[in-house]
């Protein structure tokens, strides 16, 4: 078989996962991806990178020849001063390369805005009330307008708040750096790092064009709980609440104005995927008896 040939905008925990799935079920790769650094090349679990420098102000001209020979385009970068420099890059430079199968974005469930603790799904309207969502949008559409113009593959992953085996709330109630937010009927959605890089791994032989996914697990829920419930695994006591206009972050402050329920059906029957985590407990109960 083949090479894959990937590319990966931004190389942060969801980029690393994916390759490390890639590793895991021995597929053969060639991996070139961008950082905000002078180009260079580094080590990655025993394989060697290609990493080319990408800012909004600066990017490596050799990008866009192998742009030309790229197969699947991961983007994580996210929007920057409201911005898809990404999108923006591939709009001067990227016309009509039909090598691609297909380009994912990685956008967030933040473009839901707040629904007062009801369900969402992809067809839900997207009313975005934070900087962050408002963005994500906009670059969802930069996207899509792309992809139209020049009939580029793309999928859309609007993935919930993240959490994995590295970055997660038990680590977080270790150190001290956890409050309970007290607001009623606040819910909101994760995913484990793992479960994304599984079903990106999917979509490698199973790949719809312009088709958007929320990409969560299957039990909304809110933050009390899951640290009410990280606090009892780590038999530590439950931290103080706190209410919702004392939080010094403004972008803590926005998070918790939102409270909505992912919905992830299309998920799960599109990429006939059964969840590893399918809720915060198997998360965190795998986590605590792993790395704990």
């Amino acid at each position: 078989m083949s090479k894959l040939k990937v590319f990966c905008f931004g190389f942060g925990q969801v980029a690393e996962s994916f390759i490390k799935k890639l590793i895991n079920e021995k597929k053969d790769f060639d991996l070139s991806t961008t950082s905000r650094q002078e180009t260079h090349q580094k080590n990655f679990n025993n394989i060697k990178i290609n990493t080319y420098q990408f800012t909004e102000e600066k990017s490596d001209s050799s990008i866009i020849k192998i742009l030309e020979d790229a197969e699947y385009i991961l983007i994580s970068i996210p929007p920057i001063d409201g911005k898809d420099i990404v999108a923006n890059f591939f709009e001067k430079n990227q016309k009509n390369i039909n090598n691609f199968k297909w380009i994912t974005y990685l956008s967030a469930t933040s473009v839901y805005g707040d629904h007062k603790g009801d369900w969402v799904n992809e067809n839900s309207i997207t009313k975005p009330s934070s900087p962050n969502g408002v963005s994500r949008l906009q670059a969802e559409n930069s996207w899509t307008s792309l992809s139209n113009k020049n009939n580029y593959p793309l999928q859309i992953f609007r993935l919930a708040g993240i959490y994995s085996d590295q970055f997660n709330i038990l680590k977080r109630l270790q150190i001290g750096q956890v409050q309970i937010v007290d607001k009623k009927n606040h819910f909101f959605s994760r995913i484990h790092v793992e479960d994304i890089s599984n079903i990106l791994f999917r979509s490698l032989n199973n790949f719809k064009n312009n088709e958007i996914y929320n990409i969560c697990d299957d039990k909304p829920a809110s933050q009390g709980e899951v640290v009410a419930y990280g606090a009892k695994l780590l038999k530590l006591k439950k931290p103080n609440s706190v209410k919702l206009e004392e939080l010094e972050s403004k972008m803590l402050q926005n998070f918790y104005k939102d409270s909505k329920k992912v919905n992830n059906k299309k998920m799960k029957a599109f990429f006939n995927y059964n969840l590893k985590f399918p809720t915060y407990v198997e998360g965190l109960d795998h986590i605590f008896n792993n790395n704990v």
